[in-house]
């Protein structure tokens, strides 16, 4: 095994030559067995293990033993402790999430806190098939059958083609240790019942079964890769990026030979799982939304608006400015400059009677019952109703910084109108000219 897994690393994986490696450890076979394999190679390697105390006693000594590897093979070796339980309580999620979560969010901590280059795990070719049965029973897209990716970022699996009965023979050969987890003979888990009770039957039908598996797998990788093209080419006439904000046209959408379908593609990478909810944005009332962990979309007429959750839109978060500032970077960037008369006029400035200015100033978002008097216009306007004749989205109005009085009363809707009350008239005297940078 050792020459094929040389011939296979180097033909796949030639960019782990000279890296920085970090092996994720567990004690058990596969990744004893994949340690042991770049060591040989004279690959630069360190371990990584996670003590996930939900075995008791056979937790620790399972950090026991890797420590006792990590001599033999590294000069250095990560390890934490995780209240694994307690995590999937506080966060609603099952103990197998929670341990998934909890490691791989531990090593890209490791990984650019110590510099290093990759990520490897020890998934093999039975753990390909086992992944692929899951998401058969649960149901899923083209992408939930294409099997664990190789490479996923700065992770990388060069164990996948391999199978357990050929590392099994390996660490055999070669007289190794390694730790047995008690819970894998449960079958209390559904990988551990595929795992134990139907992959044995379709081995027996079929024993070059991970063989044809490893055909459908590239069978369909070679389909979703087709998907992926279509989808980049569609996406250059149907979504439009501004600023950080990602405009879906829903006409073009629904022109498509199957919406539903393509809308997936578009958004799979965001995070959202009500997709049923997603599907209906597109014949909702304006303003309605769907959350994901992550991110917002929000139907505003005849687009989709995907943006980024922000936390820092509360009504009660305000800045204040004092007489003597002349430049703030926080929230938004603001210039404040004595001048002797108008001369710019364009939305990213505006010209204020310093005399009328009641320090400290603010920047806050809006809030209901805001009022003010825009300049060319007559009399005063409810903020809500500016927002609904300028066509602002919930996206725009959340996004609007106010310029304020410490009164609260408003100076300037920041980079769209500003209050005619303050405005320097042709006799002020004291100007203030306040840019948006």
């Amino acid at each position: 095994m050792l020459q094929k897994f040389r011939e296979h690393i180097n033909y796949n994986f030639p960019f782990l030559k000279d890296k920085k490696l970090l092996i994720a450890i567990s004690g058990g076979l596969d990744s004893v067995v994949l340690t042991q394999l770049l060591y040989k190679l004279n690959y630069n390697i360190t371990l990584a293990h996670c003590n996930f105390q939900l075995r008791g006693k056979e937790s620790d000594l399972d950090e026991l033993f890797v420590m006792n590897i990590s001599q033999n093979t590294c000069n250095q070796i990560f390890k934490i402790n995780f209240d694994t339980n307690n995590f999937a309580q506080k966060n609603k999620i099952s103990t197998q999430i929670a341990a998934r979560e909890l490691r791989y969010n531990w090593f890209q901590e490791i990984i650019i806190k110590h510099q290093f280059d990759f990520i490897l795990t020890a998934h093999h070719a039975d753990d390909n098939l086992e992944t692929f049965l899951i998401n058969l029973t649960r149901g899923s897209g083209l992408e939930g059958f294409t099997g664990i990716p190789k490479i996923n970022g700065n992770i990388a699996r060069p164990l996948l083609p391999f199978s357990r009965e050929e590392i099994l023979a390996y660490a055999n050969e070669n007289k190794l240790d390694w730790r047995e987890d008690s819970s894998n003979a449960s079958t209390k888990y559904i990988r551990n019942k595929i795992r134990h009770q139907i992959t044995p039957i379709l081995k027996e039908i079929n024993p070059s079964l991970l063989d044809s598996f490893q055909k459908t797998i590239e069978n369909l990788e070679q389909s979703q890769q087709i998907i992926e093209d279509k989808v980049i080419d569609l996406s250059k006439e149907i979504i439009k990026k501004e600023n950080e904000i990602l405009k879906f046209n829903i006409d073009k959408i629904n022109q498509l030979s199957n919406p539903k379908a393509y809308l997936y593609q578009f958004l799979k990478e965001y995070n959202f799982t009500e997709w049923n909810d997603v599907y209906n944005l597109l014949t909702a009332q304006s303003g309605k939304q769907v959350f994901s962990k992550t991110h917002r979309l929000l139907k505003n007429r005849d687009f989709l608006l995907l943006s980024k959750k922000d936390f820092s839109t509360s009504p009660k978060i305000s800045y204040q400015i004092n007489k003597e500032a002349e430049e703030i970077t926080k929230p938004i960037h603001l210039t404040f400059e004595a001048v002797e008369e108008k001369s710019t006029l364009k939305k990213e400035t505006i010209y204020v009677d310093k005399n009328l200015l009641n320090y400290p100033l603010k920047i806050r978002k809006w809030r209901n019952g805001d009022v003010f008097y825009p300049t060319g216009m007559q009399g005063k306007k409810k903020l809500s109703k500016f927002f609904k004749d300028e066509k602002f989205s919930l996206l725009d109005k959340e996004n609007t910084w106010l310029l304020c009085n410490f009164d609260d009363s408003i100076i300037w809707i920041i980079n769209c109108r500003q209050d005619r009350r303050l405005s320097a008239k042709t006799d002020t005297k004291n100007i203030v000219q306040i840019n948006l940078q």
